[in-house]
């Protein structure tokens, strides 16, 4: 207990390392995970989370590492939390957005953390947000959420983000795909980096020309609470429209903090956190020892055509 108080006391003042084993405890749901997480509870609000999204190649870590230092230079504190496919082999992450992001990590009021999905196929690990209520809880203004980049998974950012912003590139006609996969319905605005390569004007007039299209609909607009998303084109390997860029966070997050906006999302965000602890702590009483021995059972009735599936669900239910 004595050395989970000090490891709070230490995250709370902004200790780098403290931070680090905080959220390793609470991705690994150690000793220490329960403890950190009653305290930061009370610490959280504060942090303007912004969701960073779009397919793979499309330059996300270097826009959120641009993002990061243009902010930090204007003296904000900045986390980080960059999430990554999960290795089948070693559970951790593949891509290294620490290696990447390294000299970003190295300034004082930087912390970067790259976080696997663990076999979340939502584009965020099931352990992001609790991650960035630690951020929050620490002190950092402004939270970077950079999802995998998996396409059509990538909706729960929304969620778990105060702003999102998709990133896209004028390649593979990324308009059209983002349509598919829905990323037009949760985009606050999009940023069409890598604009400087041929077909950047053809893709950022397709892009207004399917939010024009997007807008007319009412769920769009209702979800909206009357934002209009825009488009942004930066070249982030430049530094071009980086300030833009910052503009429009700054610029939806006054949007929010108008009325109860901002209110609103984060009691939805904490309404599905609280219903997706109760299922796992629920799951995790449930398959006991005994149980397990009786699924297997079960299992083999079902395969025989002993038993239909239901009945052994029902079954279990009543047991």
């Amino acid at each position: 207990m004595a050395a989970t108080n000090e490891l709070i006391a230490r995250l709370l003042a902004g200790d780098k390392l403290a931070l680090a084993r905080a959220i390793s405890s609470i991705e690994n749901q150690d000793e220490n995970s329960t403890g950190v997480l009653n305290e930061v509870d009370g610490r959280i609000g504060w942090a303007h989370r912004v969701g960073i999204t779009g397919p793979p190649g499309a330059g996300k870590s270097t826009l959120v590492g641009k993002l990061a230092a243009a902010l930090n230079d204007r003296g904000r504190r900045v986390g980080i939390i960059a999430v990554d496919p999960t290795s089948p082999f070693t559970g951790g992450a593949l891509l290294g957005d620490r290696i990447r992001m390294m000299d970003l990590g190295l300034r004082e009021g930087i912390f970067v953390r790259s976080m696997a999905t663990r076999g979340s196929i939502g584009g965020l690990s099931r352990t992001t947000q609790r991650a960035a209520d630690v951020l929050d809880a620490a002190g950092y203004e402004v939270v970077f959420l950079e999802t995998v980049g998996v396409g059509q998974a990538e909706l729960d950012v929304a969620e778990a983000a105060d702003t999102t912003i998709v990133v896209l590139t004028p390649e593979s006609g990324d308009a059209v795909q983002a349509m598919k996969a829905g990323l037009m319905e949760i985009a606050d605005f999009f940023v069409l980096n890598k604009s400087d390569r041929p077909g950047a004007d053809q893709s950022y007039n397709a892009l207004l020309n399917v939010l024009q299209i997007t807008q007319t609909s009412s769920s769009v607009n209702e979800r909206k609470d009357g934002w209009s998303p825009f488009v942004v084109k930066t070249v982030a390997s430049q530094n071009i429209g980086i300030e833009q860029v910052i503009e429009g966070i700054q610029k939806h997050h006054q949007n929010m903090m108008s009325g109860d906006r901002l209110i609103e999302k984060r009691k939805d965000r904490l309404r599905k956190l609280v219903i997706q602890l109760v299922e796992d702590k629920t799951r995790s009483a449930f398959w006991t020892g005994d149980r397990i021995t009786r699924l297997e059972d079960g299992l083999n009735l079902i395969l025989g055509n002993r038993k239909s599936t239901l009945q052994f669900v029902e079954e279990l239910i009543k047991e």
